[in-house]
C-alpha cells in the first residue's frame, strides 16, 4: 500500500465498564484506543476520528446505545471516512445494523487484524493459515460479500478496491476452500517438520523471539543477525518466521527465529491458524521474550504474551525461558543505569537497547551460559593428528576448554542432550568416563 492512499478511518474503542463505575478490561482505556489506531495506521488508513465508549451492558442490535450511534454517525456524516473501526469483536447483525446507521462501512477487531495479516503475510504458509483464518470469519458472516479468492491486492478485500470481483458465496463452499487449506497446511507443517529434523542432524540449537507486536523483536534480529528484516515501528511488521544463524562467544554457531508478535485479544481463528508458524517456539532450545520496556503498558503486555505462551503449552516461568527489557534508551539515564547493573544474572530480565547496542554483550553471554546449562559436559582426549575429529568436535558442541599435551587434545565440551549419545559413540575410545 502507498503513502498516497487518501482512504479514512474512525476508530471506536469499546471499553466495558463494571457498575462501579470502573474500567473492567484492566488496562488503560486511552492506550487501548491509541493501539486500534495503530492497527488502524498499519493498513494505510489515516484516523480522522477517535472514540472510547463505555460500555456497561452490551445492546444486542448494536452493541453500544443509540445516543453513542447516533453521534458517530453524526461524526461520520460529516467526515465520510473510508471504514469505521470498532475495537471489540461485533456480531454479524451488529455489523450489518452499525453499517445502515453509520453509512459506512464497519471492521471490527477481528476483521482489521485479519486485513493486516492479509497485505503482510508473504510465505505460502502464511498466506494459507491467514486465509484460513479468513474463511472461519466470514462463514458466521455470509450476508456479506466475500472477495478473497478473486482479489487482486493485499489483504482480505473487507475494504474493497479496484480490481476485486464481488463474489456471493455460500457455506458448501467456504467448507471445501477450507478443507483444502487444511489439507495443503498439513503438507507444509510435514516440511517444516523435515527442516526441523534436517537441523537437529547439524545440533545448533534454536533459539526463537517472542513478544508483543512492535517490541523491537525484529530489530534485535536484524541487530544479531546482521540481516535485513523488515523492522518498522509499525504493528505486526513482522508475520512470517524467518530463521538465521548467529555466533555466540566462543564461536558456538546457533539459528534465530524470530517470530509474529502477540497481542492482546488475538482473534481465536488467528490463534489457530498461526499455530504451525508458532510451532517454531515450542521446539526453541531458548526462548527470549522481548519486552517494550519504555511502553506504558509493558506490564500488561508481557501478561498478554505469557497468556499466549500459556495456551501454547510454555510455562511462562521455565528455565530456557529469557526475559529482555528492550528499549531502555527511551528511558531516563538513571534508569537505563539502574536497569542494566540490575542486568547480567541467570535468572533476572536482561536490559538492552536493540537500536544502540546497549546490554547487547551481555546478552549473547547469558545466552550462551543458559544453552551451555540445558547441554551435557563431555570430556574427551584426542590424537592431534585427527584433524577431522577435532574438527566435528568443535562443529558440533561449544568447547569449554582445552589442554594441550603429548598424551592427546583434552577438550571438556558442553553437548546439547539430545547429541550426547551420538557424540560418545563418535568418540567412543576417546571419552574420559568419570
Amino acid at each position: 500500500m502507498d503513502g498516497t492512499d487518501s482512504r479514512t478511518a474512525i476508530v471506536v474503542h469499546i471499553e466495558p465498564k463494571t457498575r462501579a463505575g470502573g474500567m473492567a478490561g484492566g488496562r488503560d482505556a486511552v492506550a487501548r484506543l491509541a493501539e486500534a489506531v495503530g492497527l488502524t495506521a498499519a493498513i494505510g488508513l489515516t484516523v480522522v476520528g477517535e472514540h472510547i465508549v463505555p460500555l456497561l451492558r452490551p445492546v444486542p442490535a448494536t452493541l453500544i446505545g443509540k445516543g453513542k450511534v447516533a453521534e458517530i454517525g453524526a461524526e461520520a456524516a460529516a467526515l465520510e471516512p473510508t471504514v469505521i473501526i470498532v475495537n471489540a469483536q461485533l456480531s454479524p447483525v451488529q455489523q450489518r445494523n452499525l453499517e445502515r446507521a453509520w453509512k459506512s462501512k464497519v471492521l471490527d477487531r477481528t476483521a482489521l487484524i485479519l486485513e493486516i495479516f492479509g497485505e503482510r503475510a508473504k510465505t505460502r504458509e502464511g498466506r494459507l493459515q491467514v486465509e484460513l483464518a479468513h474463511l472461519n470469519y466470514q462463514r458466521s458472516r455470509l450476508v456479506r460479500s466475500w472477495t478473497h479468492l478473486e482479489r487482486q491486492r493485499g489483504g482480505f478485500g473487507f475494504l474493497g478496491g479496484p480490481g476485486e470481483t464481488q463474489i456471493e458465496t455460500d457455506r458448501r463452499l467456504i467448507g471445501e476452500r477450507i478443507q483444502r487449506i487444511k489439507s495443503d497446511l498439513e503438507g507444509v507443517k510435514r516440511t517444516r517438520g523435515l527442516h526441523r529434523r534436517a537441523r537437529k542432524r547439524v545440533p545448533f540449537p534454536v533459539i526463537a523471539l517472542v513478544g508483543y507486536t512492535n517490541a523491537g523483536k525484529s530489530t534485535l534480529f536484524n541487530t544479531l543477525t546482521k540481516s535485513g528484516v523488515l523492522a518498522k515501528d509499525l504493528l505486526f511488521a513482522t508475520l512470517d518466521p524467518t530463521m538465521r544463524g548467529i555466533t555466540l562467544p566462543g564461536g558456538r554457531r546457533a539459528i534465530l527465529s524470530d517470530t509474529v508478535g502477540f497481542i492482546s485479544g488475538l482473534p481465536v481463528e488467528l490463534v489457530a491458524a498461526f499455530r504451525a508458524t508458532l510451532e517454531e517456539v515450542l521446539e526453541a532450545d531458548l526462548i527470549l521474550h522481548v519486552r517494550d520496556v519504555a511502553h506504558a503498558e509493558s506490564e500488561a503486555q508481557k501478561a498478554d504474551v505469557n497468556q499466549v505462551l500459556t495456551d501454547l503449552g510454555i510455562t511462562p516461568e521455565q528455565e530456557n525461558i529469557i526475559e529482555i527489557l528492550n528499549k531502555i534508551d527511551l528511558l531516563s539515564e538513571n534508569i537505563q543505569k539502574s536497569l542494566l547493573e540490575k542486568s547480567g544474572n541467570m535468572s533476572g530480565p536482561v536490559a538492552i537497547s536493540a537500536l544502540t547496542g546497549s546490554g547487547l554483550t551481555e546478552l549473547l553471554r547469558i545466552i550462551a551460559e543458559k544453552l551451555d546449562s540445558n547441554g551435557n559436559i563431555v570430556t574427551i582426549i584426542i590424537d592431534p593428528a585427527d584433524g577431522a575429529g577435532l574438527a566435528w568436535a568443535y562443529r558440533h558442541g561449544r568447547v569449554l576448554s582445552r589442554h594441550d599435551s603429548d598424551v592427546g587434545v583434552k577438550l571438556s565440551i558442553a553437548v546439547d542432550p539430545s547429541e550426547t549419545d551420538r557424540f560418545v559413540q563418535k568418540f567412543y575410545d576417546s571419552v574420559i568416563r568419570t
